[in-house]
């Protein structure tokens, strides 16, 4: 059951066609910012070639990017709420297409570095603002058909991401190809920021009792996500030092004093960045350690698919980015009717479309080792198809699900939660899997195993590097079915109870 704030917004007001094209317009950002995530990891070869880039200043390109994308979202998820949803969205956007055109034109791999972290920062200020839009436009039913309709973008943006990343690249030469990766984001934000001019809602969201915004919060909690993430996105997984692991340390500790510090903040009367009380939701609770887990495997498994059909099967960029179609397209009908449906089924849609993903990827598994080279392509494209339908029944409706019971006025805060652990499940699981991958590759090319020497020796292991990965990945899978089925056990039992007390 949804729960209102006393301080509803009035926005149920606008008549559908507002509410719906104002919804497009912050989806059609959503899938851009997302797309950035997949399509430019396909550019790196033409960035390494075309600035002369060391392998550290690559790794930074990608993980500078998801750093500062995760940095930001709370805070701004936090600013939305007290302030201005639109115009958060605005200036994010307004950012985002900046910043892009500064890494479009980039001179030398610093300026990219640094604009790079821009950008990141500029799409981690629009996200919450497009979640916490939504829960403000919508209600009821009419809410899972958008959050179905949203993941059915981010679905298909996520999967067709190397695919248009190797078509850009392929338009634009091997050299100054990714260049097009970053031009191709500025008409469509100006684009985007015309429409979002126009048609965003201007009233207000809900009001916060304590409109005073939590710096010192922010600021320990910005430390602790930090020093989270950096020893993970910063792994090459080639045997890097322990020294990196320090800064968990440093994680529990600023970990510690947000939380005293929330704590004696709340005491006072005022408004803290983040409501613990939120917690004590089990819908949200349970909601956002499934996304954190199932996150975890989705993106490293694409990853590692990317990795054995470019370096094990010597396919094309571009078309090593087509086998994962096939989940973009099944994905998103998953998204749309599990939006629609989700209400009247529940938490077992989720269970059900976790089931379908965990067979969906051991059979793509089988399908990339067991399979002859000239096959593997079409038969990993076949298996996308179940995973893919069963990835667009968890990312949805357990975003509907999530937040379900969660107050307008803190929909942009709890939404940013969820972000983070989706972007910190990423950098967890993207570090393990490649470390995983890249670990048996070299193990066999320096004669650890007897393979490196001979074509079918190579492929032999980039089989085995992506059976012990996908096995790794499966297992996180597993494990966010496991969570979904706890939550199913827990909504049920709570069910009967209201049930029983209302005879």
């Amino acid at each position: 059951m949804t729960v209102m704030s006393s301080a509803d917004p009035t926005d149920a007001r606008l008549d559908d066609r507002t509410r719906w094209r104002a919804f497009a317009v912050c989806v059609a950002v959503a899938a851009l910012t997302i797309l950035d995530l997949s399509k430019v990891n396909v550019g790196l070869p033409s960035i390494e070639r075309s600035l002369d880039a060391t392998s550290s200043s690559l790794q930074f390109i990608v993980a500078g990017y998801a750093l500062a994308f995760g940095l930001a979202l709370v805070p701004a998820g936090r600013l939305g709420d007290l302030k201005s949803r639109r115009a958060l969205f605005i200036v994010g956007l307004v950012a985002f297409t900046g910043s892009s055109l500064l890494c479009a034109v980039a001179p030398t791999i610093e300026v990219l570095m640094v604009t790079r972290i821009l950008q990141g920062f500029a799409a981690g200020t629009q996200m919450p603002q497009v979640i916490g839009l939504v829960q403000q436009l919508f209600r009821g039913p009419e809410r899972g058909r958008a959050f179905g309709l949203f993941g059915a973008m981010i679905g298909i943006s996520t999967a067709l991401g190397p695919t248009i990343g190797g078509g850009l690249i392929a338009l634009g030469g091997e050299e100054n190809g990714w260049r097009l990766l970053f031009w191709m984001n500025v008409p469509l934000g100006l684009v985007a920021l015309f429409f979002a001019v126009k048609l965003l809602p201007k009233g207000a969201q809900g009001q916060a009792k304590d409109r005073e915004l939590d710096i010192v919060g922010i600021l320990l909690l910005g430390a602790a996500i930090i020093t989270l993430m950096l020893p993970f996105v910063l792994t090459t997984g080639a045997g890097d030092s322990g020294a990196r692991w320090l800064w968990l340390v440093g994680f529990a500790v600023f970990l510690g004093l947000f939380v005293l510090w929330e704590v004696r903040y709340k005491r006072q009367g005022k408004s803290p960045v983040v409501h613990f009380e939120l917690f004590r939701l089990s819908s949200y609770r349970n909601g956002l350690s499934i996304v954190a887990v199932y996150f975890a495997a989705i993106p490293a498994s694409f990853l590692m698919v990317t990795l054995f059909l470019q370096e094990g099967l010597g396919l094309s960029p571009l078309f090593a980015g087509m086998v994962s179609i096939p989940f973009a397209a099944t994905s998103a009908v998953g998204s749309y009717v599990g939006g629609r449906i989700v209400d009247r089924v529940g938490r077992a849609l989720v269970v059900f479309g976790l089931f379908m993903v965990v067979v969906g990827f051991v059979l793509l598994m089988l399908a990339a080792v067991l399979t002859p080279p000239e096959v593997t392509p079409w038969a990993m494209a076949g298996a996308f198809l179940v995973g893919g339908l069963g990835g667009g029944f968890v990312v949805s409706p357990n975003q509907t699900l999530t937040l379900a019971e969660i107050p307008v006025e803190q929909s942009g805060v709890a939404g940013s939660m969820q972000q983070l652990g989706q972007r910190v499940g990423t950098a967890i699981g993207t570090a393990v899997a490649t470390s995983i991958f890249y670990g048996i590759v070299r193990g066999a090319a320096s004669g650890g195993s007897g393979a490196g020497s001979g074509g079918v020796s190579r492929l032999d292991a980039y089989h085995d590097a992506f059976r012990s990965g996908t096995t790794f990945t499966v297992s996180l899978m597993a494990l966010a079915l496991v969570l979904a089925v706890g939550d199913l056990v827990v909504r049920r039992r709570a069910a009967r109870r209201e049930a029983a007390t209302a005879a």
